[in-house]
């Protein structure tokens, strides 16, 4: 316990110098603005932003990514609320609820309970996270290069496994971004690979080029489509004293204290994200509401719940990042990219050899989430006029940025057809409703799981046998089994139990 207060207290001495306090408010103002903007979600913004961290300290770095992460899953209920559109997917069950309490003129109590839920759900999140890491951190050093190898194929199947139906489309994302880190010269052999005689892709497609193109500008894509379109007007533009009366606090806490661990655990799960914590607490509170029948109408806690559980599943999400060296979303697979570029490796070394920048990130998560409940609260009248800004002039900005950032990488023009390119693949993945998760992280972690299998060849001569030997290894194809198997456990149990008569009851 006092080492992790020490540890603790090192991490507030790093997060509260001055550099990092102005990149956390100004982080977490940021992610909270495109929170809210629909389509401009944490992945995005970090994307986007990410070229601007790279002459930063790392611990300052990954404080001001951290900040936009989880003031975007602030700042996501904002047009769900107003204008019953999503900022991004965790914030889609904050529509069933949140737009009718504004259509019924409690848009202020709404807007506040967003921002409580989610400063309560955070903070009690990074206190499991506190308690967590270093445990995690130690049983990660027992990890050599068979585990490290089936613990990304345990990521990668349970990202790319999140439902039956999307499988088959998440397998093809993944081998897709795996293919994609094989472009470029072999750095064992030195033997270029499917470089196509260009000499400009020897050094490979880098991870940040694929990260903005496959957010970033596939969102213009998409957008293209209907920009013309007129701006979707907010329920409400006039707010009167953003907060809740003590009936809404008493119907609301509880719901936020049972669906806070629910968001935390699967945060922890590497691809199950922000959207699949908020919908599963939103269907918890229902099951479990002695007026189920109110939620989808005005319902406070329908509200509370998933608010609660996104931010904490946002915490939950840099568990795996930070100790294991494994993003657990798509935000945190962009944060891993950002701090291999500036050389650290996340994972149990992290907080041997860095621990400076792990507990200075973990005590900033602390300040973020006051900074980011201080930003959504008295300011939330003043920041719901961002969602006027016409789409003609936001795309347009999203572009340059994209273009701006990719060029300061490499300085290398080609790089431009390849984030062009690479948009264009990103805009027809969400078209066919394709996930892009997969790719993401495969594309962050295919070169370290390549060099981890050939690591392990190396060490047992040749023989696969090794990726079977240890405990830890087959722990983890176990899971990886499973995940891959749970769509379809879950899909028949379901079905068996539509088809079970009901019971007659005995007179």
């Amino acid at each position: 316990m006092m080492d992790i207060l020490n540890h603790l207290g090192q991490g507030f001495a790093v997060a509260l110098t001055p550099l990092n306090l102005v990149w956390l408010v100004l982080g977490s103002a940021l992610g909270t603005v495109l929170g809210m903007l629909p389509g401009l979600g944490p992945s995005t913004g970090i994307a986007l932003l990410l070229p601007l961290t790279f002459g930063m300290r790392p611990d300052t770095a990954l404080i001001a990514m951290c900040a936009i992460y989880y003031g975007a899953m602030f700042g996501g209920s904002r047009s769900s609320i107003l204008l019953n559109v999503p900022g991004d997917g965790a914030a889609v069950a904050s529509c069933f609820d949140g737009y009718p309490m504004a259509r019924k003129g409690q848009a202020e109590a709404a807007l506040a309970i967003s921002a409580i839920a989610s400063f309560i759900g955070g903070l009690l999140a990074i206190l499991a996270f506190v308690f967590v890491a270093l445990p995690v951190a130690r049983f990660a050093l027992k990890f050599g290069p068979p585990e490290y190898f089936v613990l990304m194929v345990f990521a990668l199947a349970a990202t790319a496994a999140i439902s039956k139906a999307a499988l088959l489309k998440g397998v093809l994302s993944l081998v897709f971004g795996l293919m994609l880190t094989t472009v470029g010269l072999d750095f064992q052999s030195g033997v270029p690979r499917f470089t196509f005689g260009i000499q400009e892709m020897q050094m490979g497609v880098d991870f940040v080029v694929v990260i903005i193109g496959i957010y970033g500008i596939s969102e213009v894509f998409e957008n293209l489509e209907h920009i013309a379109q007129a701006v979707v007007k907010p329920v409400q533009t006039q707010f009167g004293r953003i907060w809740i009366s003590m009936e809404q606090w008493k119907r609301s806490i509880w719901p936020i204290l049972r669906q806070t661990p629910v968001g935390f655990f699967v945060g922890v799960l590497p691809g199950a994200g922000g959207t699949i914590a908020a919908l599963m607490a939103y269907n918890n509170e229902k099951q479990i509401s002695k007026h189920p029948e109110e939620f989808g109408q005005g319902a406070i806690e329908g509200l509370a719940a998933p608010e609660a559980a996104n931010n904490a599943c946002s915490v939950g999400a840099m568990i795996p990042m930070m100790t294991l060296g494994v993003p657990g979303s798509g935000t945190t697979a962009v944060m891993l990219g950002a701090l291999l570029i500036l050389g650290l490796q996340p994972g149990p070394l992290l907080f041997e050899q860095h621990p400076d920048v792990a507990w200075g990130v973990i005590a900033s998560m602390f300040l973020g989430n006051v900074a980011c409940a201080f930003i959504n609260i008295p300011l939330a009248g003043l920041l719901v006029r961002v969602l006027a800004v016409p789409p003609r002039i936001l795309y347009p900005l999203v572009v340059a940025l994209a273009f701006l950032g990719v060029y300061t990488i490499n300085f290398s023009l080609a790089d431009f057809v390849l984030l062009t390119v690479l948009g264009f693949v990103g805009y027809l993945m969400k078209k066919f409703k394709v996930p892009t998760a997969p790719l993401i992280l495969a594309s962050v972690v295919g070169q370290s799981m390549e060099q981890s299998f050939r690591q392990s060849l190396m060490l047992s001569d040749g023989s696969l046998g090794i990726f079977f030997h240890s405990p830890i290894a087959l722990t983890l194809w176990t899971l990886a089994i499973l995940s891959v198997a749970w769509p379809f456990l879950s899909e028949a149990r379901a079905k068996r139990k539509k088809e079970t008569p009901p019971e007659i009851p005995m007179e």
